[in-house]
């Protein structure tokens, strides 16, 4: 009886909080989704999986989730090499290490609305990227960097990039530096170069934090909302649309509440089943072999 009064009084509050702040909005969402409901008035337009149905054959929804596909395999491509890299370097006894991880880790925590409008300056016409391409003669490479289709999406993964990439670095640091320095130095004794040593043993044992950071980055990927609706709105013609502000722009802006809790139903049914299919062939690794 006292084991189960302890349990109650330490677990009670986290489970009423986790019921009431996510699984009781889920649940309101799902049943919003089946009615046509523009947010006033009582619910009296069922339409069951409708909703659904206009959602998942919508090209501006398939082309939304197609730009989470993209921002996440960019970042898989492009990120995690360049955060293992800087990470390695940034573990090395450096003269200003303190220096450049806190240059490194800054944009991380400036907010997302302060990055938004401090890239929404720095990119607009005439403004500093223009003017260091013009300044070395590449007028050329001069683009409307938010106004064109073709490139909208790149400059803003150059932008999460930026944004994100320092939180990537300080987690895989923190990762190396629970790896023993003697296991370097018995590599070394063994013949093998700095190389050699962390490809084969530094590498490997870090890999439970790289699988951490792959898993946050996907979700981050496929949640991208901040900055994209800062910056862009989604826009131009819907080029840099993400599910997140494709769920906002109809929930909210058009007052399709019911469509719009479709959209957001339908993202947590993907976050969610990528969360259980790489916990079970990813992350369960690991989690058993903390757990013994």
């Amino acid at each position: 009886m006292t084991r189960r009064l302890e349990l109650a009084l330490l677990l009670g509050p986290a489970l009423l909080l986790f019921v009431g702040f996510v699984l009781a909005p889920i649940g309101v969402a799902a049943y919003y989704s089946l009615y046509d409901w523009q947010g006033f008035g009582s619910l009296t337009d069922f339409v069951g999986l409708g909703n659904y149905r206009d959602v998942l054959t919508g090209a501006v929804f398939q082309g939304a989730v197609l730009h989470n596909l993209v921002i996440v395999v960019l970042s898989l491509v492009v990120q995690l090499p360049i955060s293992v890299s800087m990470a390695l370097l940034l573990n090395r006894k450096l003269r200003g290490r303190a220096v450049l991880r806190l240059v490194v880790f800054a944009p991380y925590v400036l907010s997302e609305a302060t990055t938004a409008v401090i890239w929404l300056l720095i990119l607009q016409p005439g403004g500093f990227v223009d003017q260091v391409l013009s300044a070395f003669g590449l007028h050329g490479l001069i683009h409307q960097w938010l106004a064109d289709p073709r490139v909208v999406l790149l400059t803003l993964f150059v932008v999460i990039t930026w944004k994100y990439i320092g939180f990537g670095i300080i987690l895989l640091l923190a990762g190396l530096q629970g790896i023993p320095r003697e296991l370097r130095e018995a590599a070394a004794l063994d013949g093998a170069s700095a190389w050699q040593a962390t490809r084969r043993v530094v590498l490997p044992l870090l890999g439970p934090t790289v699988r951490i950071w792959i898993f946050l980055s996907v979700i981050g990927s496929l949640q991208l909302f901040d900055v994209v609706w800062i910056m862009t709105l989604g826009g131009p013609a819907n080029a840099s649309t993400t599910m997140a502000t494709y769920l906002i722009d109809h929930g909210f802006k058009r007052y399709e509440f019911g469509y719009g809790s479709a959209v957001a139903v339908v993202l947590f049914i993907i976050c969610f089943a990528f969360a259980l299919v790489y916990q079970r062939f990813a992350l369960r690794r690991d989690t058993e072999g903390a757990l013994r």
